[in-house]
C-alpha cells in the first residue's frame, strides 16, 4: 500500500512562509498525482494544489494562486508545498494525498496521509 508522510508543520505568524513535505513510498506505479488537502476549523476539506509525477502539471486553488507554489524532487520521492504570504485564513491541516489520476476531489484520492497542522496566527 501507498504510504504518504507529511512534515513541515507548524506555527508562523501572517505574512511568514512554510514548506511543507510530503514523502511517498511503497509503490512501483509513476503516472500519479499528488495533492494538497487542507481542512480548516469549522470548514469543508479543500484541495490546495496539486502536481503530476508523470509531467509536472499543477494545479492551485484559488484561494492561494500567487502565494503557493509546488514541486517534486523525483529521487526523493517528495513532493513540496511552498506557502508564502501566509494568512490566517490558511490555518488548517494540510494533507497530502494521491491519485492515480482524474479531477482532483477528495473523493477521488486513493490514499492519504495522516496531516500536518499549520496555524498562522499573531
Amino acid at each position: 500500500e501507498v504510504q504518504l508522510v507529511e512534515s513541515g508543520g507548524g506555527t508562523v505568524q501572517p505574512g511568514e512562509s512554510l514548506r511543507l513535505s510530503c514523502v511517498a513510498s511503497g509503490f512501483t506505479w509513476h503516472d500519479y498525482v499528488i495533492a494538497w488537502f487542507r481542512q480548516a476549523p469549522g470548514k469543508e476539506r479543500e484541495a490546495v494544489s496539486s502536481i503530476s509525477r508523470a509531467y509536472g502539471t499543477t494545479y492551485f486553488g484559488p484561494p492561494v494562486r500567487g502565494r503557493f507554489s509546488i514541486s517534486k524532487d523525483d529521487a526523493k520521492n517528495t513532493v513540496y508545498l511552498q506557502m508564502n504570504s501566509l494568512k490566517p485564513e490558511d490555518t488548517g491541516i494540510y494533507y497530502c494525498a494521491f491519485t492515480y489520476g482524474g479531477r482532483i476531489q477528495e473523493d477521488a484520492m486513493a490514499y492519504w496521509g495522516k496531516g500536518t497542522l499549520v496555524t498562522v496566527s499573531s
